[in-house]
């Protein structure tokens, strides 16, 4: 039961968010659209950093589980391929939690030591998978150099795809998988080349 109150507080909380944006979150308004008393959110959350942080959390995990799958079979570089679709599909699929991950002045993680780990676990997936198709041929400061060259290839393309130029551009899904595709496609073979 007081598991089932807390999820009502964090779903309330992703659907004021998506509705409203962080400014519009508030305690009381979540506790009413999960249908429990203004103080209930309060015996699961110190305050509405402690919610966003719970959402980020919830985030990076749900992410860290899509890129551990797509790091289960095939080569170096179709792995990194599949986790680099499998962040972008996170992106445009969970976009509240998404937005919130990466905004450090929305909630301060060093308070939530179990948000960073989250973080750090999707990060070391990203980190290893670059590693295993780069490393061997590379020095260790070209292979940190090349994760973040991935890392922002697929955090920028899936903010360009949400909020930018290429949700327009790319409107139909077709179109956005091809683009997705090669783009993903040309960095691992000259990042394996």
């Amino acid at each position: 039961m007081a598991d089932d109150l807390k999820e009502r507080v964090l779903e309330a909380s992703v659907e004021l968010i998506a509705e409203a944006g962080l400014a519009g979150l508030s305690m009381r308004e979540v506790a009413r659209r999960a249908g429990v008393s203004h103080q209930a959110p309060y015996h699961y959350f110190e305050d509405k950093a402690a919610i966003v942080a719970a959402l980020v959390e919830r985030g990076f995990t749900r992410l860290a589980e899509r890129l551990e799958e797509a790091a289960k079979k095939g080569t170096p570089q179709r792995k990194l391929e599949r986790a680099g679709r499998s962040y972008i599909t996170f992106a445009l699929e969970e976009p509240v939690y998404f937005r919130l991950m990466f905004r450090p002045e929305w909630t301060d993680l060093s308070r939530f030591p179990a948000a960073e780990a989250a973080g750090a676990r999707a990060f070391a997936v990203l980190h290893g998978l670059v590693n295993d198709l780069a490393a061997p041929r590379t020095g260790s400061a070209r292979t940190e150099a090349l994760v973040s060259m991935h890392w922002s290839l697929v955090h920028g393309l899936s903010t360009l795809l949400l909020d930018g130029p290429l949700a327009r551009k790319l409107g139909d899904s077709e179109q956005r998988e091809r683009h997705v595709d090669l783009v993903l496609r040309l960095f691992t073979d000259a990042t394996s080349g």
